[in-house]
């Protein structure tokens, strides 16, 4: 099929599918002129596209009963541990419900494939999607939970449920500008981009598979047709049956005439898509002429004012990446995005209109022997002088000014230890921040050098931060960011400064707004930067930070998992990668994944002391973070010992009264508290304390830390009164900074409930300990130690209430879980097991009784 036709087809069907269906026989009549071929391939393509939605219209029983038959509807609305609660539509060959898993109260997506024991090929591509989906982890990318058969083999798997409208929906009800949406295609590119890095195509790309959330995240749904690349060889589906698995509006011509699919399919379905976002119309209009996006950008829009211009440019884009032929489209999703970030930088796009390229390229095919070899050689040497004249003009300024900002800074740098007298040699008794003070005074004389006063108060902004002055920190930078908002062309340091910012927010505990600046930075740093450029790594390294002290551990590990994927590339500073393995071992540390957090915790030692020596804070950092491991698992003096040796180099470093020093205290002290040194603990608990305030103020994760800690000791002296204040002034800091939904909450309620505990109101103590079980489910993973912990608590709570039935299977969960992970001589192992005793006495089962007994 040649590519004249094919368009004329696909005009045919978009404006089709406008009318209702009884009008198309005779639509097609009149508009296909006699062309009875065409009239019925265009007919068919409406009759496919219409088939298959019956099934969705119904409740889940009535879906049940016909694809198990009347007798099996029940068993339908349960799969595993997830329950079905109601439909939400048909996917490429199943039927997707929301569900629940009902233990733990989260919701996920269930897709079942329809028909799936009529038809074994069928069933393979379903298995293919399970293994495709299983392969890819992406932020943009939804995620696969389960996979499992039902009785008769029917195949079903669950995935992440994403609450979110549909590409298009979204843009309309937020009547997004033109670089809102060129940037949810941009986002939507690269996960494709990120799918075909591993070897498969989606073939599906359409607006109801694209989900923007409310944040503005998109999610990529339904790998459900997705095609291994290393499978091109096998014989192309092509039969009807096939052609449901594609949406045929989305679809490129070679998907629909049954040719070799590859990433250049789904870069048409991304032309298609732009175009559809940009013009907000998604048919060609008229009927059998070419689609002009000029003419549609041209026309008034529904509310999207960015719309009403005619960027020249945008219709280049979107014509080569929907171009019929897949070998004059965009080569890869990647060159897609280049020229994504061109328009938006403002620079030449790397496709230029098809017409001129093409049109040049057959007349000098037809005409070879009328072109003179005098002519070309005089074009190529007039074009080849323009072009290199321009360039090394322009890397001449460029080299000019950059020496010129270079000497600028080092002569600002020089007058800092001077104070301006060139005679005057640097104070021998200079102070850090006599020395940072005057650089602020210093920077602030350069109001007619903006591009270094904007530099220079971001780094001085980024000094004062390290130093815990966060107000000041907070000032400068504001300052430079606005000053880089003023300066033309500085799209890229806008977003480096956003990113600072947005780090120094969490410092701050404004988490919400942390990360509403780093997001804003790594868009305009993917926009602005080349890939693969330092700054991209940065700012994803930046959202997984801020993503891990919001409490969204998965999320967070997967961000940082792709920093540590781009600062693992050739050239890129070892001391880079450091920083990206920590905050991932620390993710892992608060997911619970201890293995994997104690692993690179090691890996880390080994790396720092390589890069700093053995006296540098970073290295004090690994051995907090193996002593917390350590403190988590029961071994409390081990932890003490890690936490001792890390307390020597901060205070070393940074000095006895900084908040990395108070933060190890708090840390000694919790160790100490555990092996019974209350006095030694209560005296490092009350300096930590007064550090912490003092630079954070009253209300913050750092001082709520502390405050546990001091609760912890005064309930082991049975100072009840004491320890209630501190575990309610904890719960009410962690509510305040996170929004009412982290799992420290849930440490607080667990605390708090074991002063009433301790004061033998046992049932006020079940309540709490039952509220923080609640919290850990929404927050943590199943199985941690905190839910063990809790769980043996609450047994006890009841045992305490003669509530004997009820008690036993709480305190045997917690102990299940918690000797899979701590050493059998860990207090709260050896307190369950007496409880079990006790438990299973009072139920009349001595044998078992007997065993726990045994044990203990």
């Amino acid at each position: 099929m040649d590519s004249a036709r094919w368009e004329r087809i696909q005009a045919l069907f978009h404006a089709a599918t406008e009318r209702p269906a009884s009008e198309w026989t005779a639509f097609l009549s009149a508009a296909s002129g006699g062309d009875r071929a065409l009239m019925a391939d265009v007919l068919a393509m409406l009759e496919e596209d219409a088939r298959g939605s019956s099934l969705l219209d119904r409740d889940v029983a009535q879906v049940a009963g016909q694809m198990m038959g009347q007798a099996a509807a029940p068993a339908m609305e349960r799969f595993g541990p997830y329950r079905l609660r109601q439909l939400l539509g048909e996917g490429g060959m199943g039927v997707v419900y929301l569900a629940q898993r009902e233990d733990l109260g989260s919701y996920v997506a269930i897709k079942i494939l329809r028909d799936a024991w009529m038809s074994p090929a069928r069933r393979a591509r379903f298995a293919g999607e399970q293994r495709t989906l299983a392969q890819l982890t992406h932020p943009s990318i939804a995620r696969l939970y389960d996979a499992d058969t039902l009785a008769d083999g029917t195949p079903w798997f669950a995935m992440e449920y994403v609450e979110g409208l549909p590409l298009t929906d979204y843009c309309r009800r937020h009547k997004s500008s033109v670089e809102d949406r060129l940037g949810l295609i941009r986002a939507v590119s690269e996960a494709v981009q990120y799918a075909h890095s591993h070897a498969v195509i989606h073939r599906d790309l359409k607006p109801s598979n694209i989900l923007v959330q409310a944040d503005g995240a998109v999610k990529l749904l339904d790998f459900g047709i997705a095609k291994q690349l290393d499978e091109q060889d096998a014989p192309a589906d092509v039969t009807r049956a096939g052609l449901r698995l594609l949406t045929p509006a989305y679809s490129a011509p070679e998907q629909l005439s049954g040719g070799q699919v590859g990433v250049y399919t789904d870069v048409y379905s991304l032309g298609v898509l732009l175009q559809e976002l940009l013009t907000e119309a998604p048919q060609p209009d008229p009927v059998g002429q070419a689609f002009s996006l000029r003419r549609a950008l041209a026309r008034p829009s529904s509310g999207n004012d960015a719309c009403t211009t005619l960027p020249a440019d945008l219709e280049v884009l979107c014509q080569t990446a929907r171009h019929p032929a897949p070998e004059r489209r965009y080569r890869s999703v990647e060159a897609l995005i280049r020229d994504i970030d061109h328009y938006l930088a403002g620079e030449p796009l790397d496709a230029r209109p098809d017409s001129l390229v093409y049109r040049t390229r057959k007349f000098l095919g037809r005409n070879r022997q009328a072109v003179t070899a005098a002519a070309l050689v005089l074009v190529s040497i007039a074009g080849l002088t323009l072009y290199y004249t321009v360039r090394l003009r322009w890397a001449r300024n460029a080299a000019q000014a950059e020496a010129a900002r270079t000497q600028r800074v080092l002569r600002f740098t020089l007058d800092l230890f001077n104070g301006g007298d060139k005679e005057a040699g640097p104070a021998s008794g200079l102070r850090v921040s006599t020395l940072i003070d005057r650089g602020v005074a210093e920077a602030g004389s350069l109001e007619r050098e903006p591009a270094v006063q904007a530099e220079l108060y971001e780094t001085l902004g980024s000094v004062y931060q390290k130093l815990g002055e966060l107000d000041r920190a907070d000032a400068l930078l504001n300052s430079a960011l606005l000053k880089r908002r003023s300066l033309p062309g500085a799209g890229a340091e806008i977003a480096e400064t956003q990113v600072k910012l947005g780090l120094l927010r969490i410092d701050q505990a404004r988490l919400e707004d942390a990360e509403r600046l780093v997001r804003e930075g790594l868009t305009a740093s993917k926009r602005t930067l080349p890939a693969g450029d330092p700054g991209i790594a940065t700012a994803t390294h930046a959202l997984g930070r801020v993503l891990e002290e919001r409490g969204k551990y998965p999320a967070a590990i997967g961000v940082l998992q792709e920093a540590v994927r781009l600062r693992s590339a050739p050239g890129v500073e070892p001391a880079a990668l450091a920083d990206s393995l920590l905050e991932l071992a620390n993710s892992h540390f608060y997911a619970g994944h201890y293995t994997e957090s104690a692993a690179l915790n090691q890996r880390l030692l080994v790396m720092h002391r390589q890069l700093y020596g053995e006296r540098h804070p970073l290295l004090a950092e690994d051995l907090i973070n193996l002593g917390a491991i350590q403190q988590e698992l029961g071994h409390y003096p081990e932890a003490e010992a890690f936490h001792r040796r890390a307390l020597k180099i901060n205070e070393a470093f940074y000095g006895a009264d900084h908040y990395k020093t108070a933060s190890n205290l708090t840390l000694i002290a919790r160790a100490l508290a555990k092996q019974n040194r209350v006095d030694e603990a209560l005296q490092l608990l009350q300096r930590a304390i007064a550090i912490q305030e003092k630079v954070f103020g009253t209300v913050h994760p750092r001082v709520a830390s502390a405050v546990n800690e001091l609760g912890t000791v005064a309930l082991a002296r049975d100072r009840f009164d004491e320890a209630e204040a501190a575990f309610r002034r904890m719960a009410s800091i962690y509510r305040s900074v996170y929004s009412g939904k982290h799992y420290l909450i849930g440490i607080a309620l667990a605390n708090l409930g074991s002063v009433y505990m301790a004061r033998h109101q046992n049932a006020r103590a079940e309540q709490l300990y039952r509220d923080a079980l609640a919290m850990y489910a929404q927050t943590l993973p199943p199985g941690n130690l905190n839910e063990a912990i809790t769980r043996i608590k609450l047994g006890r709570a009841l045992l305490r209430q003669k509530h004997f039935q009820n008690a036993e299977p709480e305190t045997r969960a917690g102990y299940q879980i918690l000797s899979k992970q701590a050493s059998p001589s860990v207090t709260w192992l050896r307190q369950a097991r007496a409880d079990l005793a006790n438990e299973y006495t009072a139920l009349q089962q001595p044998e078992k009784a007997r065993e726990f007994q045994a044990e203990a």
